[in-house]
């Protein structure tokens, strides 16, 4: 489990900081720890697992941190996939604490590209158009946050089922 300390006070980048920090790792909680095939049991229609929620967590921070705020190309991004399947496809070789590395690497080198930038730095979304990294920051504390409450919600199903 998180092993994280609470922060309630400080300044506003701190705090978003932390959030998502404590978020990421509340999403890799939901799925340390169980077996291969519990990680890979299907209990919904859609591609969502224990371990295809983190596989597509380390493609949303690759996304926005990468792509998105620095605008790097896919060829420099650490293991980018397109975003055709959302990065919820995980391949017959891959491991879940293999999965959970990689995420933890790639949200270590984003820390460290949102380093570089002001909260009122701007980046460009396809689609969305200008974001600012205190729009990011925001944005993956929500998307981490569902994640791991439908992680919390698969784990609860496949252990009532042990």
């Amino acid at each position: 489990m998180s092993t994280l300390p609470q922060v309630t006070t400080g300044p506003e980048r701190l705090m978003l900081e932390h959030m998502l920090d404590r978020n990421r790792q509340a999403l890799i909680d939901t799925a340390r720890g169980l077996s291969e095939a519990e990680a890979r049991r299907r209990l919904v229609t859609s591609l969502t697992t224990p371990i295809a929620l983190i596989k597509h967590a380390a493609f949303a921070d690759r996304r926005w941190f990468q792509r998105i705020l620095p605008g790097l190309d896919g060829a420099d991004c650490d293991g980018y996939v397109a975003p055709g399947e959302g990065g919820f496809l995980v391949e017959d070789g891959e491991t879940l604490d293999g999965v959970i590395a990689d995420f933890e690497r790639t949200s270590e080198r984003s820390r460290a590209i949102a380093a570089g930038f002001e909260l009122d730095d701007t980046g460009t979304h396809p689609v969305v158009g200008e974001v600012s990294l205190r729009f990011v920051y925001l944005f993956m504390i929500e998307e981490f946050a569902r994640h791991a409450g439908h992680g919390d919600i698969l784990r609860e199903q496949i252990t009532a089922a042990r």
